[in-house]
């Protein structure tokens, strides 16, 4: 059976409002998918995690201590997510090696952050070091990998296909746990290691999103780690 590891951007979980439905839709997709691959699924933080993170810097507090805030609140979408889940969640893990043993059986493994410094894209990436999993799927609010951020040029560079030496042209030099940027730079070491592939795709595209899961072509973007 083929593992996979999920990591949902917190703005795909919780978008500019209440969005229940959108959560339930994704555990069902979820419980389908885990009756022929292994899953885990790390949460982000998104919006809301840097809304604290904001108000945490206006009150003086170190990078540390916003990093906290953050990795709180992708626990808190974690457990929202587990409760859609319902008999198919296998619970709440707190570090990776768990997450990656709970994720079998049928059961959809799910966590949230778990230091400072660490993004949940790198938490994904260690997760699929764990479970040895064939690929990480990376559902944010952009359908692909571009050049630049889409939204701020529009001519940017669409691609469909890449090499993970590529992606790593691309992504930030730096990163901290309340930083959004196309995938972390930690995590995509890992999977350079690790030779794994990663799917970038539009995680509110329930099709999209199960597609990639199950290893179908994409409309997004295919990493290729080898």
């Amino acid at each position: 059976m083929e593992r996979v590891v999920i990591s949902v951007g917190g703005s795909v979980l919780i978008p500019e409002k209440n969005d229940s439905e959108y959560i339930r839709a994704l555990a069902d997709v979820l419980r389908g998918c885990a009756e022929s691959v292994d899953i885990a699924v790390v949460c982000g933080g998104g919006r809301i995690a840097r809304y604290y993170a904001g108000i945490g810097r206006s009150l003086g507090g170190t990078e540390y201590q916003l990093d906290e805030l953050g990795i709180a609140i992708t626990r808190v979408n974690a457990r929202l997510l587990s409760i859609a889940l319902g008999d198919a969640s296998a619970g709440i893990a707190t570090d990776p090696k768990e997450c990656a043993d709970k994720a079998k059986g049928g059961a959809v493994a799910v966590m949230g952050g778990t230091e400072p410094g660490h993004t949940t894209d790198a938490v994904a990436a260690m997760i699929a070091r764990e479970m040895r999993a064939d690929r990480i799927i990376n559902a944010s609010n952009v359908d692909a990998v571009y050049s630049e951020d889409p939204r701020e040029n529009p001519d940017a560079e669409r691609f469909g296909e890449m090499t993970i030496g590529q992606l790593k042209e691309i992504v930030y030099d730096d990163h901290s746990a309340c930083r959004s940027c196309v995938f972390d730079p930690l995590g995509v070491s890992m999977c350079m290691e690790d030779c794994r592939d990663i799917y970038m795709v539009n995680g509110r595209d329930l099709e999209e999103l199960e597609n990639a899961i199950l290893g179908r072509p994409i409309k997004g973007t295919k990493v290729n780690g080898d």
